[in-house]
């Protein structure tokens, strides 16, 4: 196995999460996407990877700084972190890119993210509702505002590419090579490599090096721990809502194929979450000898009562037998946390053999 495949849902009740972009009024709007002429709010990737980093730092990890250059009007603005993976794990687990030109020398430092997630798209049509309000405390001319805010579950799929994690190729002839790449030049990087105890490896084809396996076992185990405590979000002083997640999904794959994105999704007919226990013994049995058991949700005590039940009664068999598990999802993840941390699941960290 070298891959986390799973699905997340979070529970949004009359909650403004995530905002969108204003159209210069005093209307705050949210994030809302237009599906066969009906309205679905969603929470950008962006913003979820947001919350699960600064989860991260608050459990105690060290953020890698960020910059923002280009603040000339009518020039190019980015913001970038220090691109240094072998220090920060946010910059190991989230990817990077960031360019820097020194004389007549432009170097590139690039990393896709080993862990991947997509946008929280409500599973049923959802309009948003405005709310109105006025500041008028101590003044003459009351002040009026509104923004929106909406009750809905959304749901998205999530893949940890586990072998990834602590590993960087090295650019081949002319630059060429993989997007998980650390610059040569950059002899800073490669040095604190070599002190944390990295070593010269082949990864995927290319030349790359490998930090330990004690700190990839615990960068993994970080991000799983903070997906179980997970804070974050717009509008707290007025939607506050908690944003652990109220469903989860994981199971590990041996290639990048996540076959849960069709269990847990929204009904057709618009009327909601559903979690199917027909769908997921299809999927299963299709993809036979590249997944790993046991299948492992956590499931929110109270949330979508009878959507559970339905669904524990269709995978009774299974349950027993131990090919699937039910927990909270607290407990789910930090346990996965802790087998990863006690050296259970290695394999996970290095490619199948074909």
């Amino acid at each position: 196995m070298a891959y986390l495949a799973g699905k997340i849902v979070l529970a949004v009740h009359a909650g403004a999460p995530n905002n969108g972009k204003g159209d210069g009024s005093t209307t705050t709007p949210v994030k809302k996407a237009r599906v066969r002429g009906k309205t679905y709010p969603y929470v950008s990737a962006q913003a979820f990877r947001r919350w699960l980093r600064d989860t991260m730092t608050a459990m105690g990890a060290v953020a890698s700084p960020t910059e923002r250059v280009g603040k000339a009007q009518g020039k190019a603005q980015k913001a970038t972190t220090e691109a240094n993976p072998i220090k920060y794990a946010d910059d190991d687990l989230f990817g990077y890119m960031k360019a820097t030109a020194k004389a007549a020398d432009t170097a590139t430092t690039l990393r896709d993210s080993p862990f991947m997630v997509g946008t929280f798209m409500a599973v049923e049509p959802a309009p948003p509702t405005p709310d109105f309000g006025v500041m008028s405390r101590g003044i003459d001319e009351p002040v009026l505002h509104s923004h929106e805010f909406y009750t809905a579950d959304l749901a998205a799929p999530f893949l940890l590419d586990l072998p990834r994690v602590g590993t960087f190729t090295l650019p081949g002839p002319n630059g060429a090579g993989r997007a998980n790449y650390l610059d040569e030049k950059t002899t800073l990087a490669l040095a604190e490599a070599v002190q944390a105890g990295a070593v010269a490896t082949t990864f995927r084809g290319s030349r790359a090096i490998r930090l330990p396996l004690e700190i990839r076992r615990e960068r993994v185990a970080l991000l799983l721990d903070a997906l179980a405590a997970l804070t974050g979000g717009a509008k707290k002083a007025l939607h506050y809502g908690d944003r652990t997640p109220a469903l989860v999904a994981v199971v590990a794959m041996s290639g990048g194929v996540n076959p849960l994105g069709f269990v847990i999704d929204g009904a057709e007919d618009g009327s909601g979450l559903q979690v199917r226990a027909d769908v997921l013994r299809q999927e299963l049995a299709a993809w036979d000898g590249e997944w790993q058991p046991p299948v492992r949700f956590g499931w929110r005590p109270g949330f979508r009562n009878s959507v559970r039940e339905e669904f524990e009664k269709g995978l009774g068999d299974l349950l027993d037998a131990g090919q699937v598990t039910l927990d909270h999802p607290r407990s789910m993840l930090r346990d996965l946390a802790a087998e990863i941390r006690a050296g259970r699941h290695d394999a996970w960290f290095d490619d199948p053999e074909r």
